[in-house]
């Protein structure tokens, strides 16, 4: 009888991975979520109400070019409703994004006005699009979702608790068109692309988890701001402190937009109580101090050429594209780092003063634009206006595993004073405090290596204790008993792995091409005479180069035997859709692999040349043969291939991955 270990394989990031049965469900109170509380809460709404009926000088002047534009306008021609939107090829995605526009200036038209006309627009727009649109597609269908559907989802939000006439049974509706539709377009971001892509996923997941009081999607998206693995989370886009941005080499327009697109997402966090804007050292802050700079006329910038997450992207020096041709980005963050928070940012200062008063966001639906209206503020007296803090919770908890030593770090609360460390044995507790931190980490030496440990964390203030954290699970050490984790031969960079209750996140250099010596990352136990491994891979790894699979070895040595089962791609015409296979290959440890058996991977696995589903691989072991299996579902195997095992005795079974480009990727995985 074979024992069984599934190992999920995922290229990216180990603890994002929330399971559905974590994801509240909408309308739960105890979601903890402030409405509303997108770009704008309750407050600015009336600030901005208040400030143009007073003529406020700045804010008014903002106002005047707000009003003006098309989509402010209370007999705006609908475009839309159409059942179907796509972006390469187009498909409806012009008259989207006008209608998505005009949806949101409506909705702020009717909260500063009180003019019924403006709501009555923004209504009919949102129940349009929602009765009607069926789906999203295309090649570039993750922008299509994630640009105008986020102004979508900012209109129902303010609609939703401004104005009683439209029903919480049509607000109901539209919660369901965005989970349905909207959501499983940018529910794994856009790892594959530059990170103005993540970014547009990024800002229109967290709107959707916050509208529909679902805290696993908004858990989600922070989790994959600060530690998710393509271009577009915080420390991946901007990539060191110097605020060097991964787009500054490709040109300056879509270089803002991505900045732009971390500012919204942290402006709708800073609403529900967390500081995303200070997160990794105001990383978000040198970003767009660099940007500005550049972009400005300043020549003396630092640059350091750096290969991006995807092997795709290695841009030598700063581009002069679109230099100086500044974006509708800075009003916000200017407001909030030098008017809330009392920094010196003298080059963001200056870009948001030669755009005062700031326009729209162009082109299309990119971003809302109009940021002297919008964030204005007077004094650094309106930072402090923090809710109740028993309605939130810490959230972008991540584990770290040392060798006898868990490391935790999360998002810092806003009005917080201390947070509160709880450890638990069992997913369902008790749960325990075990320490209280000021600051926003903590480590845990009181661990045992091979033993699966969950924590939560509350923040405390003078209000009281906030909801917990979404959970967190991971081993003392890194890995469950008796599992391990190594380079073989040699790699670009060095790899590692940590593990948690549900998948393993493996970051990979190396290659596993036929041409060269194998040099991978190898995640192994000890194999059994009459054995079994399933690897589900999870969507999706960092680079569309990667390498990952099954390998039974007979040592850790470079040269040793090996039969490998791998999904891996070979490059077709177009470099950025090669053509995915499972390959059961072998080698005697001799010289270059064999090719046993080679099977094309297809929808849902593979989409427009992306590796962007799920698929699942089995090796199974019986005396010396090996058998490779494949599947679609995890569930209907069919057979890949077998191998008699001739060399010596195969003593090791686990997952190899391999980036096979200069940097390294991080891929997800489940194994059974």
């Amino acid at each position: 009888m074979f024992r069984s270990f599934i190992c999920q394989l995922i290229i990216t990031s180990l603890f994002l991975y929330l399971p559905v049965s974590a994801i509240a469900q909408p309308g739960n109170p105890d979601t903890g979520f402030i409405h509303p509380g997108l770009l704008q809460n309750r407050e600015d709404l009336l600030r901005l109400k208040n400030a143009v009926a007073a003529k406020h000088p700045v804010i008014y002047a903002g106002y005047l070019v707000f009003e003006k534009s098309p989509y402010s306008q209370y007999d705006y021609q609908v475009k839309g409703p159409l059942p179907e939107v796509g972006r390469n090829p187009g498909v409806g995605n012009t008259a989207y994004d006008s209608d998505a526009n005009a949806a949101y200036q409506n909705a702020i038209m009717w909260a500063v006005t009180g003019d019924e006309r403006y709501a009555r627009k923004a209504v009919q727009i949102i129940d349009g699009w929602t009765n009607t649109l069926q789906k999203v597609t295309g090649r570039d269908a993750v922008l299509m979702a994630g640009l105008g559907p986020f102004k979508m989802v900012n209109a129902a939000e303010i609609m939703r608790y401004t104005y009683p006439p439209w029903t919480e049974a049509a607000a109901r509706r539209t919660e369901q068109h965005f989970l349905n539709v909207i959501y499983p377009v940018v529910a794994e971001f856009a790892p594959f692309a530059n990170g103005n892509w993540d970014g547009a996923a990024l800002k229109t997941v967290m709107a959707i988890g916050i509208y529909c009081n679902n805290r696993g999607i908004f858990e989600r998206a922070i989790r994959y701001y600060v530690n998710g693995w393509g271009n577009g989370s915080l420390t991946n886009y901007i990539i060191n402190d110097q605020g060097q941005v991964q787009e500054t080499g490709r040109d300056q327009a879509h270089s803002q937009l991505g900045i732009g697109m971390l500012a919204e997402c942290s402006e709708m966090a800073w609403h529900q109580g967390l500081d995303l804007y200070s997160y990794a050292g105001n990383r978000l802050l040198k970003g767009f101090e660099y940007t500005a700079r550049y972009n400005l006329g300043d020549n003396g910038i630092p640059y350091t050429p750096a290969i991006d997450r995807t092997g795709k992207y290695l841009h030598q020096q700063p581009s002069e594209i679109a230099r100086g041709n500044l974006r509708a980005v800075y009003e916000q963050v200017y407001n909030h780092y030098v008017k809330r928070m009392g920094v010196n940012a003298p080059y963001i200062t200056r870009a948001a003063e030669k755009l005062r008063p700031e326009g729209p966001g162009n082109p299309g639906a990119d971003h809302p634009g109009y940021g002297t209206l919008f964030y204005t503020i007077d004094s650094p007296a309106a930072q402090q206006i923090p809710s109740p803090i028993t309605t939130l919770s810490p959230a972008g908890l991540q584990l770290e595993a040392k060798p006898g030593n868990n490391l935790l770090s999360w998002v810092r609360m806003r009005g917080v004073i201390t947070y509160k460390v709880k450890r638990a044995e069992k997913r369902e507790g008790p749960f325990v405090t075990i320490g209280v931190a000021e600051e926003n980490t903590f480590s845990d030496p009181g661990v045992k290596n091979g033993k699966l440990y969950y924590y939560t964390v509350t923040g405390t203030s003078n209000d009281g204790e906030s909801l917990p954290a979404f959970p967190v699970s991971g081993y003392g050490g890194g890995w469950p008993r008796n599992w391990h984790n190594i380079d073989i031969g040699t790699v670009n960079k060095p790899g590692y792995g940590l593990a948690d209750e549900d998948i393993f996140r493996i970051e990979a250099g190396g290659t596993l091409k036929d041409s060269l010596p194998p040099a991978f990352n190898y995640t192994y136990r000890k194999l059994k005479k009459n054995d079994e491994m399933i690897m589900e891979l999870y969507p999706q790894p960092s680079s569309q180069f990667t390498a990952v699979g099954l390998m039974v070895r007979t040592d850790l040595r470079e040269g040793s035997p090996f039969v490998a089962l791998l999904i891996r791609p070979v490059v077709a015409k177009e470099l950025e859709a090669p053509n995915w296979f499972a390959e059961l290959s072998q080698s005697s440890g001799a010289g270059a692999s064999a090719i046993i058996s080679r099977q094309p991977l297809t929808a849902p696995a593979v989409t427009n040349g992306r590796l962007t589903g799920r698929y699942w691989i089995k090796i199974t072991r019986k005396g010396n043969l090996l058998t490779g299996w494949g599947s679609d579902d995890g569930h209907s195997w069919r057979q890949l291939g077998e191998s008699r095992w001739t060399t010596g005795a195969p003593l090791l079974l686990g997952i190899a991955a391999a980036s096979n480009i200069a940097n390294t990727t991080t891929v997800r995985v489940a194994v059974r």
